[in-house]
C-alpha cells in the first residue's frame, strides 16, 4: 500500500447516496481502511445493526458527523440535549471515539453573536460528563464564515480552540478542516497552539465557481484552490497520526458512481495531501 493510504478515512458524506453497508463494502473494495459515519446511516438500522456492520467490516471509524445546534430557543433547549446525548451514544455504538460538532448560528429571533457562543459553551459543559462516560471526544468544528449566520458562529479555528480549552483536553479538541480554514492567515499559528486538542483533519478542496448552494461548493483535492501540504505539515507537526477524512459535498460527485469516486479519493490522496 503507498505510504500514507493507511490513513485515508471515506467520510460517507462523499458517496451521499448510498446506505451504511454499502459505503463499507465500497471501502473495502478500494483498500480504504477509514469511514467516517453521519448519524442518518446509523439511525435507518439502528446502533445495534449499524455497530455489527462495522465491527465485521474491521474498518476503523473515524469519526461520526455530525451533531451539535445548540443555539436553539429556550423551549427547545431540553430536547436538543437529549438529541446530542443520543448522539453521543450511537459515536460509542459504532466503535468511534470522536463526535463532530457543528455548533449552530444564530439563536432564532437573535443577532447577537456572543450569546449564541455562549450558548454553545454551556451546552458543551453538559455533554462533557455524558461523552466522557461513553468514551467519546468531542470534536468542535469551526465553518467558513459565510455560514456564520445559520449554521455556525464558531467561524476561525482559534474560536473553536479558546472554546474548547474550557474543558479537559482528553475530552474536547477541535477539527481541522481544510474546506473552512484554509482562507485564515492565522490558522498554521492555531493548528500548533492546539496540539493535543486536534481530534480529526478533514479534506476537500474549495472550488469555483461557487455552487448556488454554497454549501455544495466542495470538490476532490487538487480540483482547486487550497494548498495542502502547509497543512498537513502543521498538523502532522503537533503529534496528530489519525485518520485523514475525504468528506465532500458536491452533486456531481453525488451523482458519480461510487467506484469512481473512490478511485479518484485514493489517487488524490496520495498526490496532494502529504507531497
Amino acid at each position: 500500500m503507498t505510504v500514507g493510504l493507511e490513513r485515508l478515512s471515506l467520510n460517507t458524506a462523499t458517496v451521499k447516496h448510498l446506505n451504511l453497508r454499502d459505503s463499507v463494502a465500497l471501502c473495502q473494495r478500494h483498500e480504504i481502511r477509514g469511514i467516517g459515519l453521519w448519524r442518518e446511516q446509523i439511525q435507518e438500522i439502528g446502533n445495534e445493526a449499524a455497530a455489527a456492520i462495522v465491527r465485521d467490516s474491521g474498518l476503523r471509524v473515524s469519526s461520526v458527523c455530525r451533531s451539535g445546534f445548540f443555539t436553539v430557543a429556550p423551549n427547545d433547549w431540553v430536547s436538543m440535549l437529549d438529541d446530542n446525548r443520543a448522539a453521543i451514544e450511537e459515536t460509542a455504538a459504532v466503535g468511534a471515539d470522536t463526535l463532530v460538532l457543528v455548533s449552530g448560528g444564530l439563536v432564532p429571533g437573535s443577532k447577537s453573536l456572543p450569546h449564541a457562543r455562549e450558548l454553545i459553551a454551556d451546552a458543551i459543559s453538559e455533554l462533557v460528563p455524558v461523552a466522557a462516560a461513553a468514551g467519546v471526544k468531542l470534536a468542535i468544528e469551526s465553518l467558513h464564515p459565510m455560514f456564520c449566520a445559520d449554521r455556525c458562529t464558531v467561524s476561525r479555528l482559534g474560536q473553536a480552540l479558546d472554546l474548547a480549552r474550557r474543558f479537559p483536553p482528553d475530552r474536547v479538541g477541535v477539527v481541522v478542516d481544510a474546506y473552512h480554514v484554509w482562507w485564515d492567515d492565522t490558522v498554521l499559528e492555531e493548528i500548533a497552539r492546539a496540539g493535543e486538542r486536534i481530534f480529526s483533519y478533514q479534506v476537500c478542496d474549495w472550488i469555483l465557481p461557487l455552487p448556488a448552494d454554497v454549501l455544495l461548493g466542495r470538490g476532490h483535492v487538487g480540483d482547486g484552490h487550497i494548498d495542502f501540504r502547509p497543512l498537513t505539515q502543521a498538523v502532522e507537526a503537533t503529534g496528530y497520526d489519525g485518520m485523514i477524512e475525504v468528506e465532500i459535498f458536491n452533486e456531481s460527485i453525488w451523482a458519480a458512481a461510487p467506484d469512481e469516486t473512490a478511485r479518484t479519493v485514493r489517487e488524490r490522496f496520495t498526490t496532494h495531501i502529504f507531497s
